[in-house]
């Protein structure tokens, strides 16, 4: 499994793994430089002492002249200088030797056939040793203390401006044209490249944005004027006297395919100028108004295809929504349903801040649901000639209005759209 830790975090473990890795190694360089002196010194300290002792006492007759802390053994010599049991065996060269809680330093000769031993209490010494040594570790524990603080430390200080940088990246303003440059903000080290990396890349996405809102503005713009002939020639078409009951109800299907595209262009331009002041411009109405006109709407065309049509009004509700956006997601749900549904019926149920549309239709696989709000992608039974652009219509429009869309199955058949109309945090209607 990938180690996956925060930038923050990964620098003060490299700190402290640093500091641990060249104090240990100076706390053991330490402890070895002071072994090696003390056998080197001491060693040498016991060599003259043992020559002394050879030369101006022994070859002369004379018993060893020594301090209280240090003994005198030959294997030549009676008691008390005879060579104890545990000396014995010691080669030839300095030795360290402990007895009980008493450490000493030992130092072997051997001349003429015989050994020779000088022993020296080093307890006094030792215990000197082990506190320096206690020292060096306290030490070395306390260097990984500071380290650690200073790690955390330098890591906020090393990782504050990326913090920043990402704030700012963040910012839903990047993407507006006035949201000024990024990179002025930082030094020229790597943050300020990544910095201006994103200016870069930020820049080409404005132009991006600005392009297609431009042209959906644009298409939007001109698809009115042919859109209210088309309405003003159905009016004045329903009111010829000549016209027989199935012109008129053609014209009256011309007539609901116009004001539905009427709507479907306004919602495209007001997704295209997606700014906080003129999303607040949009008519707001109930969830109850919106829902009882789209009903009355298709009803018949449901119904002119055999389905029974079950609208469930639900409580009566204070809260207002964007109307032309409301009408967009319910009336793409409502129409995707009657495409996909040949037997059964449509369900179009109201409850508080919420609504869902079921059907008895074809139904869509779970492993496809997911991929069902993206733009052009169609279910399995694709039928008509349909772009697959009604979902993906519906998921950017809840997108956009802090809305939430969730598709499930129907048993045995059919899908089952819910809205919640509940806005999440952040996002602004």
């Amino acid at each position: 499994m990938e180690f996956r830790q925060s930038l923050a975090r990964r620098i003060l473990i490299a700190f402290v793994l640093m500091t641990t890795l060249v104090g240990g190694t100076f706390s053991v360089g330490i402890i070895e430089v002071v072994h090696l002196i003390e056998e080197q010194l001491i060693s040498r300290d016991l060599n003259n002492e043992l020559e002394r002792v050879l030369t101006q006492n022994i070859a002369q007759g004379r018993p060893p002249a020594l301090d209280s802390d240090t003994r005198f053994y030959s294997s030549a010599g009676p008691a008390p200088h005879a060579i104890p049991e545990s000396l014995a065996n010691l080669a030839p060269g300095f030795h360290e030797v402990f007895e009980s809680e008493a450490s000493y330093h030992a130092l072997v000769r051997e001349r003429d056939g015989n050994r020779y031993v000088l022993l020296q209490d080093q307890s006094e010494f030792e215990a000197r040793e082990q506190v320096l040594y206690q020292v060096v570790l306290v030490g070395f524990g306390l260097s990984v203390v500071l380290a650690l603080l200073l790690g955390w430390i330098l890591s906020r200080k090393v990782i504050e401006p990326v913090v920043r940088l990402a704030g700012q990246v963040r910012h839903r303003d990047q993407l507006l044209g006035r949201a000024p440059p990024l990179a002025p903000d930082y030094a020229g080290d790597e943050v300020g490249q990544l910095a201006q990396a994103f200016d870069d890349t930020l820049g080409r996405l404005r132009e991006v944005l600005n392009r297609e809102r431009l042209f959906t503005s644009d298409v939007s713009h001109e698809l009115r004027t042919p859109l209210m002939v088309l309405a003003t020639s159905c009016e004045l078409l329903a009111e010829n006297p000549g016209l027989d009951a199935r012109g008129k109800a053609q014209v009256q299907r011309i007539a609901r395919a116009t004001e539905e595209m009427r709507d479907l262009v306004q919602t495209f331009l007001m997704l295209a100028r997606a700014q906080r002041e003129e999303a607040s411009l949009a008519p707001r109405e109930r969830l109850g108004q919106v829902a009882d006109e789209l009903a009355g709407q298709w009803r018949s065309a449901i119904e002119n295809k055999g389905l029974a049509f079950d609208y469930q009004p639900g409580p009566d509700q204070d809260a207002r929504y964007n109307a032309p956006f409301l009408r967009s997601v319910m009336g793409n749900l409502l129409r995707n349903a009657l495409h996909y549904t040949d037997s059964g019926r449509i369900r179009l149920v109201v409850r508080e801040r919420s609504f869902l549309v079921e059907d008895s239709g074809v139904g869509i696989p779970e492993e496809d649901r997911e991929a069902m709000f993206r733009a052009f992608v169609r279910g399995p039974a694709k039928r008509g000639d349909g772009l697959g652009l009604g979902l993906s219509l519906v998921q950017r429009i809840c997108d956009s209005q802090g809305w939430s869309v969730s598709l499930s199955a129907v048993q045995p058949s059919g899908c089952r759209f819910e809205v919640n109309l509940e806005e999440r945090t952040g996002v602004a209607s």
